[in-house]
């Protein structure tokens, strides 16, 4: 469905809209042309148990052809699953017996023992933690688990999106909840070696704004340009700078996507042309769409994200998403866009079919 009323300026990233609707907007049916130009993903993996949620992609250095995909199944006795690039589930590194497991992400690259480790990182939302957890092998590194929102009315962890700082490695979760202040809500921590191989985490700031009239859940960040951006529900995607040492750290930088969703501005991906250009992804929920612009602003103000495409999909009712660059094989040459969906799958689209005519494509390389 869509949005029938004076949209207002629609600015980058995210998502949004009935929450700012002016009276007298509508909702009506989305027409027979929008239905019938969605694209269809060329990949549906296996069904999970109870509830899919967030995806992450992982990118094998070795073998491309043999990434993995990363989908969480929301319940109490939920699970990470792991999906090979045909969507087959493979057992042996799902996890298993996690309570509600809600959002994941993967870093490339932290130090353990002295050697760059990949990890996965998700969210636990009814233990209060997160869980950390080794690549490709998937197995836990946490010491099981690390406490989030100590000493907070409301801890249960939601979204999550990791950083890692350019000039010194430093790796970082950024971590939403279910709900919190009006100014603080996010909480980031700083991941480490506890001196026995395993990965501790140490609270650096709380940040992020909140409108007060949804949640906040899905994060992403911008390792080389540097930024975090989130999706307040209902009102728009905020951006601020990832490291928590940069001048004015804390300074909102932009209020994007404001306008022109049905309801819910949710998953937040972003797909690398150069260092430094590319797009920015951002689900709009109820009505199957996705809305995509430009990673690196305009000229003169790189807080000014314009939007250059809408996207109908397939999928229903997507929360989370992800995507990449790198191209994978036959089926997704310029890069792979995963999405959750409403029926208990993850569907994997072609970047080319995302892009159509209208968008670049990244010259072949894997960018992590």
């Amino acid at each position: 469905m869509e949005m029938l009323c004076n949209r207002g300026v629609t600015i980058v990233y995210a998502v949004l809209a009935l929450a700012t609707l002016q009276p007298g907007c509508k909702k009506v049916a989305p027409d027979s042309q929008s239905v019938n130009s969605a694209i269809k993903p060329v990949v549906v993996t296996d069904t999970v148990r109870w509830d899919t949620d967030d995806p992450a992609i992982w990118i094998n250095p070795n073998d491309p052809l043999k990434s993995l995909i990363i989908g969480t199944d929301k319940d109490s006795d939920g699970a990470l699953y792991v999906f090979d690039l045909d969507g087959n589930v493979i057992e042996g590194k799902t996890v298993r017996n996690l309570k509600r497991p809600n959002n994941v992400d993967v870093e490339y690259g932290l130090m353990l023992n002295g050697k760059p480790v990949d990890i996965a990182v998700a969210t636990e939302r009814e233990a209060n933690k997160i869980r950390v957890f080794r690549l490709p092998e998937m197995t836990p590194i946490d010491n099981g688990g690390i406490d989030v929102f100590e000493g907070e009315a409301e801890r249960a962890p939601m979204g999550i999106a990791v950083y890692k700082r350019a000039k010194d490695g430093a790796v970082f979760a950024i971590v939403g909840r279910k709900s919190g202040p009006l100014d603080g809500y996010l909480w980031q921590y700083l991941l480490q070696d506890d001196g026995k191989g395993g990965v501790k985490g140490t609270k650096v700031r709380a940040f992020g704004l909140y409108s007060g009239k949804k949640e906040i859940e899905s994060i992403a960040v911008d390792d080389k340009l540097g930024y975090a951006y989130y999706s307040d529900e209902q009102v728009g995607v905020r951006k601020y700078q990832a490291d928590p040492d940069a001048p004015e750290a804390n300074k909102e930088l932009a209020l994007i996507s404001t306008a022109g969703y049905l309801e819910d501005n949710e998953g937040i991906s972003i797909y690398e042309v150069s260092d430094g250009t590319g797009y920015i992804l951002v689900s709009d929920q109820s009505a199957n769409k996705f809305h995509i612009y430009k990673r690196e602003g305009e000229p003169g103000n790189p807080h000014e994200h314009k939007e250059v495409k809408v996207v109908d999909v397939s999928t229903t009712n997507s929360d989370g998403s992800d995507v990449t660059n790198a191209p994978l094989g036959p089926k997704f040459p310029a890069g792979l866009f995963v999405a959750m969906a409403d029926n208990k799958t993850f569907q994997f689209y072609s970047w080319q079919q995302i892009a159509g005519g209208d968008l670049v494509l990244a010259p072949n390389g894997i960018k992590k």
